[in-house]
């Protein structure tokens, strides 16, 4: 059985940082690329950022480039998401998922490129 579990979310000010994790449990985590969702009250699950099966290539939504750092750690079957610069549109529920089989990251920025997520962790940015 699949499992995702992430954590680190939580209430923080314009300008500061958080880290999420995920860990990740009954796959080969090394075999998937990996991505990070947000969604917000009201809107649509969006794309923030996705990491190649090794780590050695990243994609980012226009909206956290150069604010996050996705990265992901094999040996421990994990993926994370450094979050620098907060804003208060930041402010989401942030799931991580593993691509389907064969999905290939470049093109990794839908939901439907996805079959397993986490259950979300809260990030709160307060002005």
């Amino acid at each position: 059985q699949v499992q995702l579990v992430e954590s680190g979310g939580g209430l923080v000010q314009a300008g500061d940082s958080l880290r999420l994790s995920c860990a990740v449990s009954g796959r080969t985590f090394s075999r998937y690329a990996m991505g990070w969702f947000r969604q917000a009250p009201g809107k649509e699950r969006e794309f923030v950022a996705a990491i190649s099966r090794s780590g050695g290539i990243t994609y980012y939504a226009d909206s956290v480039k150069g604010r996050f750092t996705i990265s992901r750690d094999n040996a421990k079957n994990a993926v994370y998401l450094q979050m620098n610069s907060l804003k208060p549109e930041d402010t989401a529920i942030y799931y991580c998922a593993t691509t389907k089989s064969g999905t290939v990251v470049a093109y990794a920025r839908s939901t439907l490129d996805y079959d397993y997520w986490g259950q979300g962790t809260q990030v709160t940015v307060s002005s």
